[in-house]
């Protein structure tokens, strides 16, 4: 492999693995069946339990991770995708 920046031939081809968080959210269909009534419904007669549900259980998050392969030049550190 050949760096564009400065044409060397001395490149390490690297996989990298980003990870994310990503918050899991109720789909379509729940607030379609059941969440337009019972957010309500919880809020007025579960005020209380639902405040302290809100605060000390954590949200559902979910890690999402993605791949990439990167190429970086050892002799001017140039760095690109593959």
């Amino acid at each position: 492999m050949i760096c564009p920046k400065c044409k060397s031939e001395n490149v390490n081809v690297q996989v990298v693995t980003d990870t994310k968080l990503v918050n899991k959210h109720h789909g379509f269909f729940w607030w379609l069946c059941v969440g337009w009534w019972w957010i309500p419904v919880k809020w007025l007669i579960f005020t209380i339990p639902a405040l302290l549900a809100k605060i000390f259980i954590p949200k559902r998050q979910k890690a999402k991770q993605t791949q990439r392969t990167v190429c970086v030049c050892q002799n001017c550190g140039y760095k690109w995708d593959a």
